[in-house]
């Protein structure tokens, strides 16, 4: 199924729009962004590159197109970028093997969330996938050998954790020698929203042939819902984490064969929200890569939140890139922008939710906080007087710039 929905992509500077069409470039043709070619500021573009980390998949792209179209300095960063991260990747490799065989003579199950099994497994070459450190599952009942054996191993646990979410997901480790960070996590998915067992997860693992010891990792379902409830999480703020999804849907690794198990899936698991997830998903793949959707992955209904989700992640994936880049000058001149801008990742953020997660996060903000106590100090046997006062305090903050 084809798009054959309008949205506007106008907001989205022409460096931006070039990115995407170079991304979904197909047999070496610039037929689809040539328009896109006058007046590109290239440092810019370049930015991009690197914030949606898809510098390597553009480079494998550009490298043969005439140079007389795009700057040689372009290619050339791109080149070197491109280099360094595959020999990062290799790297990772040989610790990810290394780790499995640790982890398998201790007794230890463990999957590969993503890193370069998963590059290899989307794209059939890990130097076209970047990643930063390696995301290993365990169950929650390992997690005190699985410290034991990484401390033993020389890796340190890391002190600063997003208490935000971080601390409900995963633990990050990091090797001082080797400079490699790893994050242990015990879920897929933030809370409440409801996932398969680990024991369930290994039942369907695979093996990947990308190293010569055994690597487990996911199996085809659940990386497919891994990666869309992943993404989505995330506003899609790094197109390569919809570049995952397109490439997957093309080379028909997700198709006809795991429909039924993955509608079975997510009503088990996920419950109505996945209908969600998968629409807006499939619906933002569709508009910006022009990924060939159709029945045999999933009836693209597009229904109305689905579509109001993809404008909210179109704008959401423009502001969050422009942000990154120009955070500094934002700091400095731009306050009001900020502000306004941080109010397009709120509405996505917050449209996601279900209603279950609208109620629990409104919930959150009745509970009082340090700087309600610093506004209003009370004495302890008065404390339960912040409950009911807490949205006047809020007031007053705002209305003073407390």
């Amino acid at each position: 199924m084809q798009n054959n929905y309008d949205f506007d992509l106008s907001i989205m500077p022409n460096e931006l729009r070039l990115l995407v069409e170079i991304m979904k470039m197909k047999n070496d043709s610039i037929e689809s962004f040539k328009e896109f070619l006058t007046n590109t500021d290239w440092e810019l573009f370049l930015q991009l590159a690197m914030h949606h980390r898809v510098y390597p998949l553009i480079y494998s792209k550009l490298k043969k197109v005439d140079e007389r179209l795009i700057p040689k300095y372009v290619i050339e960063n791109l080149y070197q970028e491109y280099k360094k991260n595959t020999f990062k990747m290799l790297f990772l490799s040989g610790e990810m093997e290394n780790l499995s065989r640790v982890f398998d003579e201790n007794k230890i199950r463990l999957l590969f969330l993503k890193g370069p099994v998963i590059a290899f497994d989307i794209y059939g070459d890990i130097s076209l996938r970047t990643s930063k450190d390696l995301d290993i599952l365990v169950q929650k009942t390992d997690l005190n050998r699985v410290e034991e054996l990484l401390l033993s191993y020389g890796y340190e646990r890391e002190e600063f954790q997003d208490k935000v979410e971080k601390s409900k997901l995963h633990i990050a480790y990091f090797h001082p020698q080797k400079k490699i960070e790893i994050e242990i996590h015990w879920r897929l998915n933030l809370p409440p929203l409801k996932e398969p067992s680990f024991n369930e997860l290994w039942n369907r693992k695979r093996v990947s042939t990308l190293t010569t010891y055994q690597v487990y990792f996911l199996g085809e379902e659940d990386l497919f819902l891994f990666l869309i409830a992943h993404g989505s999480r995330h506003g899609w703020f790094r197109l390569r984490w919809l570049a995952d999804i397109d490439q997957l849907i093309r080379n028909k690794l997700i198709s006809s064969k795991n429909r039924l198990s993955i509608k079975a899936y997510q009503h088990q698991h996920l419950g109505g929200k996945a209908d969600l997830l998968i629409d807006h998903s499939l619906l933002l793949a569709s508009v910006l890569m022009k990924t060939p959707i159709n029945k045999e992955i999933h009836s693209l209904t597009a229904g109305k939140r689905s579509r109001k989700l993809t404008h909210l992640a179109i704008k959401y994936i423009t502001v969050m890139g422009h942000l990154e880049i120009n955070e500094a000058k934002f700091k400095k001149n731009q306050q009001s922008s900020i502000k306004s801008n941080l109010q397009w990742t709120f509405n996505y953020k917050f449209s996601l939710k279900s209603n279950l997660e609208k109620f629990i996060y409104l919930m959150k903000l009745l509970k009082p906080n340090s700087a309600d106590i610093k506004t209003l100090k009370l004495p302890k046997s008065l404390h339960f007087l912040y409950y009911p006062l807490r949205p006047f305090l809020w007031f007053w903050r705002r209305t003073t710039n407390l």
